[in-house]
């Protein structure tokens, strides 16, 4: 661990079975003084790992489960005396040299920092949204909160006073057949204690989509719609469609439109609901109504750093479904720029290569 001459800075985390990441993860920690792991029941090398890499682990149990329960444990360990703790997760990577921007960006009085946060690796170019993060605070003062959807709240004394800075870049790179069975219960769990929290209600409705329970889901992301304290149209826009998807995925194709309507409505600076709009009216094949919902989403050029972005908005779906579109409506020359754009978004889907030599090939 390096020592610094401004700040004693602490890494904290919880981990279960996370071996395949603990070397990775140490290796862009190792900048802070210490790094405390509370490890919470791994059966794998996970423990031995860290340590041997250098970090300081402890074995707890958290009975019944809660993620905020686990994360006070994690900071419980973390020494009196330092003076900025940074929690991450085992499968989270800095940017080189992130310790030195920390100390460089914050202040005196400084009580927690905001930091960009993104999907991918560093060095790698990401097509992923970059929002900001907010998991570096000072030692006291802090608690964290929520069974699922954990957040830092603010106990301390006086007024809390947040920096950001773009310049500390944090990257998430997951496991992806990493199992996310236990967040339903915790969200049921969370909503039940905090019913006026409406964050934790979109994130529990959102949760029902994913598991296809979609009668839970639309019912719960119209309470959330409901809730005088859910203002951000953002969200609002997002928990519209995902109602729009449930009705999709039961074929209820009047009120899938409808909730897209709305959701266009209530954030039209968002490519989202455009091109859900888009995708189900591919679907009908309403092929006016996918080349207009495209063209409107393309006119929204500047992607914003929240975490409501999807992807798909800003990749290759777009293109292909104008070109499609294009094609079906006899505008051929205008699907064949669609379809080319397509294929250098993604030069490897052999599908969208086809449909490109396909329409050059009718050109007239």
């Amino acid at each position: 661990m390096q020592q610094s001459n401004r700040y004693k800075i602490a890494v904290y985390a919880i981990s279960k079975n996370e071996a395949r990441f603990a070397k990775r993860w140490m290796h862009t920690m190792r900048e802070a003084d210490v790094v405390i792991v509370a490890d919470t029941g791994s059966t794998d090398d996970t423990v031995s790992l860290l340590r041997e890499a250098g970090a300081e682990v402890h074995r707890i149990q958290v009975t019944p489960w809660r993620f905020d329960n686990a994360r006070n444990e994690s900071l419980r360990l973390v020494p009196d005396d330092i003076d900025i703790c940074v929690c991450t997760d085992l499968d989270e990577v800095w940017e080189e040299g992130w310790r030195s921007r920390l100390e460089r960006n914050w202040r005196e009085g400084t009580t927690r920092m905001l930091y960009a946060f993104t999907h991918g690796q560093p060095g790698q170019d990401t097509v992923y949204t970059w929002f900001w993060k907010e998991k570096i605070h000072t030692r006291h003062g802090y608690r964290w909160v929520r069974p699922v959807h954990e957040v830092l709240e603010y106990i301390g004394k006086g007024e809390e006073r947040s920096i950001r800075s773009d310049q500390l870049r944090l990257y998430h790179d997951p496991d992806p057949n990493k199992s996310r069975s236990q967040y339903l219960p915790l969200l049921e769990q969370s909503v039940r204690e905090f019913p006026e929290d409406d964050r934790n209600m979109h994130y529990l409705g959102r949760e029902y989509m994913y598991h296809g329970r979609w009668d839970e889901c639309i019912a719960t992301l119209q309470q959330h719609l409901a809730m005088p304290q859910a203002r951000w149209a953002d969200e609002r826009s997002a928990s519209m469609r995902f109602i729009s998807r449930a009705y999709k995925a039961s074929e209820q194709w009047q009120e899938a439109t409808r909730w897209l309507y709305r959701a266009i409505a209530e954030a039209p600076y968002l490519r989202e609901p455009y091109t859900e709009m888009a995708q189900l009216a591919y679907h009908t094949r309403n092929w006016p109504a996918v080349y207009h919902m495209v063209e409107e989403a393309l006119r929204i050029s500047t992607r914003p750093d929240t975490y409501m972005q999807e992807d798909f908005c800003w990749d290759a779906t777009l293109y292909d479904l104008g070109a499609l579109a294009c094609y079906e409506l006899g505008l051929l020359h205008k699907a064949c720029e669609f379809a080319r754009e397509a294929t250098e978004r993604s030069p490897d889907d052999s599908r969208l290569s086809h449909n490109y030599a396909l329409i050059q090939s009718r050109l007239p």
